[in-house]
C-alpha cells in the first residue's frame, strides 16, 4: 500500500483535512487525487461530521501538480501516435477534475486555511473549497501557463465566481504570484492573519460555527448557491479535458519539463 496523502483528525463536528502528500511533500500526484475523492467522499457520507477544514500537513499548502511524476505519466502518451493514447489523457484529466468535484460537492461547508505556497493545483483545490483563509505568508498562483499546460482542474471555471473575470484573466494568463494581501482584495481569501497557527485557528473556528447550525439548512445554502454554478462549472471543465486531450502534449509542454529539471525558464515555441 502506497503512503496516505492526508492526516484527518477530529475536533467535535470539525474535521481536518491535513494535505501531507507523498512524502509529506506538498504536492499532487495520481495517488493524491484517488485518496482526495475517497476522503471528501468518506466525510460526506459520516453525519456526525458537519464542517471540514483543509489545511497544509506542514508549512505550504500545495506546489501542485508533482511535476517529476507527471513528466513520468506524460512521456509514453507523448510518444504514442495512436488516438487511444488522447483518449488515456482525456480519461486522466476527466479522473483528476472529478476528485476535485467531490471537494467541491460535498454537502457541508468546507474552509480551506491556506499557509506558505498554494500554486497550480493547490489554487484549483482551494477554490473548490467554500471559503478560505489565509496567513500573511500565502503565495497563491495559477501558474500553469508557466509549465505549458492549460490550468483544468477547477481554477478556470471557479475563480470566475470568486475574484472576477478580469483578474481571473490577469492571473491566468501571466501566472503571476499573488500575496495573501493582495489575495484578500481580490476576494480569493476572506481574512488574513498574522501566522499560519493562526489561520489555522480561525478557518477551525469558523467552521465550527458554521457547524453549529442546522445541517440541513446547510446542505440546502449549498444546494442552491451550486444551482447555477455546478453547470457552468462542469461545462467547462469537460471543454478543458477535451482541449488538453487534443494539445497538452506538446513541444512546449517538453520545453517546460526539462526547463524545470535544468532549474532554467523555458523557451517557448508555441508548438
Amino acid at each position: 500500500m502506497s503512503e496516505p496523502r492526508f492526516t484527518l483528525t477530529r475536533d467535535g463536528a470539525v474535521a481536518t483535512v491535513g494535505l501531507a502528500g507523498p512524502g509529506g511533500k506538498a504536492v499532487m500526484d495520481d495517488a493524491f487525487f484517488a485518496e482526495l475523492a475517497a476522503t471528501f467522499a468518506d466525510l460526506d457520507a459520516d453525519d456526525s461530521v458537519r464542517a471540514v477544514v483543509l489545511a497544509g500537513a506542514g508549512d505550504h499548502f500545495s506546489y501542485g501538480l508533482d511535476l517529476g511524476a507527471a513528466a513520468g505519466t506524460f512521456a509514453p502518451l507523448r510518444s504514442a501516435t495512436h488516438a487511444g493514447a488522447r483518449q488515456e489523457l482525456l480519461a486522466l484529466v476527466r479522473r483528476w477534475q472529478g476528485a476535485l468535484d467531490v471537494v467541491a460537492g460535498l454537502r457541508k461547508p468546507t474552509v480551506a486555511a491556506v499557509t506558505g505556497w498554494c500554486i497550480g493545483g493547490g489554487v484549483d483545490l482551494a477554490v473548490a473549497c467554500d471559503v478560505r483563509i489565509a496567513s500573511a505568508d500565502a503565495v497563491f498562483s495559477v501558474r500553469e501557463a508557466k509549465v505549458g499546460i492549460v490550468a483544468d482542474l477547477g481554477s478556470l471555471q471557479r475563480l470566475v465566481g470568486v475574484i472576477g473575470d478580469g483578474h481571473l484573466r490577469e492571473l491566468a494568463l501571466t501566472g503571476d504570484d499573488v500575496d495573501a494581501v493582495r489575495a484578500a482584495e481580490l476576494g480569493l481569501v476572506n481574512h488574513v492573519h498574522p501566522t499560519a497557527a493562526e489561520a489555522r485557528t480561525a478557518a477551525a473556528d469558523l467552521a465550527a460555527r458554521m457547524a453549529a447550525n442546522s445541517p440541513l439548512v446547510l446542505r440546502g445554502i449549498k444546494d442552491v448557491l451550486d444551482a447555477e454554478r455546478a453547470p457552468r462549472v462542469e461545462a467547462g471543465l469537460r471543454y478543458t479535458a477535451v482541449w488538453n486531450a487534443a494539445f497538452l502534449l506538446s513541444d512546449d509542454l517538453d520545453e517546460a519539463m526539462t526547463a524545470f529539471v535544468e532549474r532554467r525558464p523555458p523557451e517557448f515555441t508555441g508548438r
